[in-house]
């Protein structure tokens, strides 16, 4: 390559100035997002689409936010997903899928919560693993953000100081998982960890991402201020900056003159993206699928089997002598349905994540369609003596209330500082304006649904951000007392990226389902659950406390913040704060036993073998956990493995689960590595993080690497 070729490699192949322009006017939906093209070398570099909720270019499928598929516990789901998402990817131009979000979910007012799979790392890490092995198996991947960013409003300005122990126990070993499965990309965070801008962290992005997990595919900086200093990033072992020429476009070759970085450095960076590429050729080099693989049946089938099994059952009490759910309305009768989210399409966050479904089965079509015989009555419940007249007729009263992309999401506003102003570049090359501008127009016009709507806020962006409140709104949290006054068969649905405070009111209603945002078929998937079809089996991939102020501390306008190894459940066990709902919680409509359980130390390799029986009068799905911690140690018990396991009623099955050894591993400060240490270990078999279960205890010989 020519040296202008090379530099052409390390940042995004638009203008900035055009570019921004054409994505006011919804151009991230409209095509992707290109880099690294060398023309006369005949390789294409790379094309990027955003997710996680499936491709965010053109009308594609909407599945249901990751949040809700952390809550199927179900990684051949997740995996499935991944590849109906790839090959969507791939019809749409793109060969790079940028959503396999993974930051920890340290607290539940993180705007973003419902990009990411829970707050524990093991069980992020297996969600995250199995999403990017499906999308692999058609095009590359790309995980996010490393590191430590779980505060949206104060993104662009706040430093997290962050212990050894802490970074590599807490908020690390998920991306070390994925990159053991083979990602092919890694973005970095907007936010400084100890000091250190993460595009321009040596100490991550080299130290510990490429010397110490052995990454060997290509790093991108988060989109327009992922960076700040163009020899600083480079140096660091970022790659590529995204999405536009702007930083490295106006400083690299002046860094480089004066020797603040090296050519060396500049063939490296190059030499992984072209790398990756190449070794992608085999996949890429297939035939792209065509545009009949967006929102097909087959995937809208996927949604909606992710819809029902992401429903998370809270509540189920007696009325009447029986469980209210599932419901079993007779024909004639009515059902009143409540709430302004019962009829609105209400997909999640309005940022980089916003996929623009053809269409969107909302939960009054599920309903209705699921019960034609039966009368579903309507009213958003701003008139509470209409829904209360509604209710108080009703055979049972359904009243869906939560959030919308309004309340939380990425933060697209004033990012905080004025000094990222000045890493505007002046006016575009006029070449390249002409020939953006040609590529945009030889495109197919991609338009917006129906039901997506004109956009003002945020350039077409919803705004977003950090939730104030872990609580409902006041006005839903009327409804629900007046519904539930009026008709003691209410049941309510909650529409949430991540945990709800209900301790004020849930013990007025009788049943409580976690909904979540939950993609185009959500609202079969939702009547799916409500009416018994699908067996309950979601279960919370966080904790649900009983008030805020259990929590660690949260500071959405922070400008540095101190991370400690304690967060969820681990936080709420230290300071023996009992949760309203636990990590790993759910109820069935059948029941379950652990009979016995027995671990079993071979060849190095820790296995649990637990025998399961399905106490109740019909099929069901459990989740079995396994939980541990080192007798004498500081650290806390955490999940090391959990399985899925579907029985018949009666029925009685063993399940055996290979422990995480990662899981089990230790941030040794002095060799800077992870290690198993020596000595006993105490295993717990259970259901949820609160749930004593079946104690075990294992011994291990000799400090190990994991």
């Amino acid at each position: 390559m020519t040296a202008e070729e090379k530099l052409w490699c390390l940042d995004g192949d638009a203008p900035l100035w055009a570019g921004l322009t054409y994505l006011g006017e919804a151009g991230y939906h409209k095509s992707p997002f290109r880099a690294a093209r060398v023309d006369r070398l005949g390789r294409p570099g790379f094309a990027f689409s955003d997710g996680p909720r499936g491709v965010v270019v053109d009308q594609a499928t909407c599945f249901p936010v990751s949040m809700a598929r952390g809550a199927t516990w179900d990684v051949d789901l997740e995996e499935r997903i991944g590849e109906a998402i790839g090959r969507e990817l791939r019809a749409v131009g793109a060969d790079l899928f940028g959503g396999v979000c993974v930051n920890v979910l340290r607290h539940p007012a993180w705007g973003r919560a419902q990009e990411t799979y829970g707050e524990d790392p093991h069980h992020v890490g297996e969600m995250g693993s199995a999403l990017a092995r499906g999308v692999q198996r058609h095009a590359m991947a790309c995980v996010k953000h490393l590191a430590c960013n779980s505060m949206e409003n104060a993104r662009f300005e706040v430093d997290i100081t962050v212990d050894e122990v802490a970074l590599h126990e807490v908020y690390l070993p998920h991306f070390r998982r994925i990159v053991d499965e083979g990602i092919a990309v890694v973005m970095s965070a907007y936010n400084s960890v100890n000091g250190e801008w993460c595009g321009e962290s040596r100490a991550l992005l080299t130290d510990v991402l490429r010397s110490e997990w052995g990454f060997d595919g290509f790093v991108i900086s988060d989109w327009i201020f992922g960076i700040r200093d163009a020899a600083r990033s480079l140096h660091a072992g970022l790659d590529v900056e995204m999405p536009y020429r702007m930083i490295r476009a106006q400083h690299l070759e002046r860094a480089l003159q004066d020797g603040d970085v090296s050519w060396a450095e500049v063939d490296l960076a190059v030499e992984r993206v072209v790398g990756t590429r190449i070794r992608f050729d085999p996949i890429l080099g297939r035939p792209a699928p065509g545009r009949e693989v967006l929102a097909c049946a087959d995937h809208r089938a996927l949604a909606r089997e992710a819809a029902a099994k992401s429903v998370v059952l809270l509540r189920n009490e007696p009325v009447g002598g029986a469980p209210l759910l599932p419901l079993q309305p007779s024909p004639g009768s009515s059902l009143a349905l409540l709430g302004l989210l019962a009829t609105e399409v209400n997909l999640g966050d309005g940022g980089s994540s916003d996929v623009w479904a053809p269409d969107v089965v909302t939960v009054a079509d599920g309903l209705r369609a699921a019960l034609p015989e039966v009368r579903v009555d309507v009213a958003d419940g701003s008139d509470l003596d209409e829904a209360v007249s509604m209710a108080s007729t009703a055979g049972v009263a359904v009243v869906v209330v939560g959030y919308t992309r309004l309340d939380e999401g990425e933060f697209i506003g004033d990012p905080g500082t004025t000094d990222l102003i000045g890493l505007f570049p002046g006016e575009d090359d006029p070449a390249l304006v002409e020939r953006f501008t040609e590529e945009i127009a030889a495109g197919r016009s991609i338009e917006p649904p129906a039901h997506v709507g004109p956009r003002a806020e945020g350039g077409g962006f919803a705004v977003g951000g950090d939730r104030r409140s872990l609580h409902l709104h006041d006005v839903d949290v009327a409804l629900i007392r007046a519904a539930a006054a009026a008709n003691p068969r209410t049941v309510v649905a909650l529409v949430a990226g991540s945990a709800v405070v209900i301790s004020e009111w849930d013990d007025a209603v009788p049943a409580v389902v976690q909904s979540w945002y939950s993609g185009m078929e959500g609202g079969h998937g939702l009547a799916d659950v409500l009416l018994g079809r699908v067996d309950a089996t979601g279960r919370l991939p966080f904790s649900v406390p009983r008030n805020e102020a259990d929590l660690p501390g949260f500071a959405p306008e922070a400008d540095a913040f101190v991370y400690d190894a304690w967060h969820g459940y681990w936080h709420l066990a230290r300071h023996g704060v009992a949760p309203a709902y636990p990590f790993g919680f759910g109820l069935s409509y059948t029941s379950f036993t652990l009979e016995k359980a027995e671990a079993a130390l071979a060849g190095g390799e820790l296995r649990v073998t637990v025998t399961v029986r399905n106490a109740g009068r019909r099929p069901g799905t459990d989740v079995v956990q396994v939980y541990a911690s080192r007798r004498g140690s500081s650290r806390p018990s955490r999940l090391v493995g959990f399985a899925r396991i579907e029985l018949a009623a009666g029925r009685t099955a063993a399940v055996d689960l290979a422990i995480c050894a990662a899981g089990l591993a230790e941030r040794d400060v002095a060799s800077h590595s992870m290690v198993v240490r020596a000595g006993l270990y105490d295993l717990r078999v259970a259901r949820h993080a609160a749930d004593g279960g079946i104690a075990l205890q294992v011994e291990i010989a000799g400090r190990t690497e994991p």
